[in-house]
């Protein structure tokens, strides 16, 4: 029995299913084959993500924790937030920074984790609600890019927080789309916190996506293990290798599995067969890179303002604090 303090709800209704199977129709019958990277994170992408985040040559998880380590109390102070919001909010690791400064100064009632994972959802509104007996839990089983609208009624000036460098996975048009959606969720009092990876070093850039271990690579092929399990499909992972490159035009990084020999994939449920030639690849993962400029133009674009630009010493990655404009 789940404690007094928490409330569980989805929105999915079977949707997750069929959201991978629209989203692999669509993406490998593209003349340019191409999946979103959300769908990287079962089980076991969720634990290599985790180790992506430990490896030395991965950079923006614990620069964007030092930030706000180092930035919370001003955040708080700044925002009086009584409900903390999180997309892919994940274990909350590193919300547990905001939570506990919120928390002190008296303002924190309500904190609500978004997650397309029931499992994870539920574990981390226990934990919470362990580790903050006095924090309403209000947890959405629900994919953020479709469900922004389910999200229960504020308890109060709202935070919501987009943190990981998750903005970068949109491509511009997208990205400008779902940030005019975030607006949409902030009145006068509420704020948006988000967290951006910055252009730099390109050989520091491709590093951090092609790690000397291997895990990132292994990451990336685990798409294929989750499409195999869901939608009956045959790839062997052993016929695709990793590649990251930095597109200078456009300012980002791309995650793609080139096909070593000629394959062709059945994918049972879907009564679909993709064949890739030797050598073609399939973009998985976009991360673009932002300048203040850029930042600065994408939440104009969506009736917001910066009201704080908190940058690492280093200019490695930033948090924006933005607000209703005007």
């Amino acid at each position: 029995m789940e404690q007094a303090q928490i409330v569980i709800e989805s929105h999915l209704d079977g949707a997750a299913p069929r959201t991978l199977a629209d989203d692999v129709r669509d993406g490998l019958t593209r003349p340019f084959k191409e999946l979103p990277p959300k769908h990287f994170y079962d089980q076991r992408g969720a634990e290599l993500f985790d180790l992506i985040c430990e490896l030395p040559e991965y950079y923006p998880t614990r620069t964007e924790r030092a930030i706000l380590e180092r930035r919370a109390g001003d955040i708080a102070a700044a925002t009086g937030a009584a409900e903390l919001v999180e997309l892919g909010a994940g274990s909350a690791s590193k919300t547990r920074v905001l939570i506990e400064p919120l928390l002190a100064a008296g303002t924190l009632v309500r904190y609500v984790p978004i997650d397309v994972t029931e499992s994870v959802v539920r574990s981390t509104a226990a934990q919470l609600a362990e580790e903050y007996p006095t924090l309403q839990v209000h947890g959405v089983i629900a994919d953020f890019e479709r469900h922004l609208d389910r999200l229960p009624p504020p308890a109060g000036p709202r935070l919501v927080a987009f943190l990981g460098g998750t903005i970068g996975n949109f491509t511009p048009p997208s990205r400008r789309t779902f940030l005019r959606e975030l607006a949409g969720l902030l009145g006068p009092e509420d704020h948006l916190l988000i967290g951006t990876d910055l252009v730099k070093d390109r050989a520091r850039l491709r590093a951090a996506y092609d790690d000397s271990r291997g895990v990132t690579a292994e990451f990336n092929r685990n798409v294929l293990a989750v499409i195999n399990r869901e939608l009956g499909a045959d790839f062997d992972l052993a016929d695709f290798e990793h590649v990251a490159l930095f597109d200078e035009e456009r300012q980002w990084i791309e995650m793609r599995l080139r096909a070593r020999r000629e394959v062709v994939v059945h994918i049972r449920d879907l009564d679909l067969e993709a064949r890739f030639a030797a050598g073609e690849e399939m973009r998985t993962e976009i991360s673009a890179k932002f300048t203040p400029e850029r930042v600065q133009r994408d939440l104009a674009g969506a009736g917001l303002e910066v009201a704080s630009w908190m940058p690492d010493p280093d200019g490695l990655y930033a948090l924006t604090l933005a607000r209703p404009a005007g």
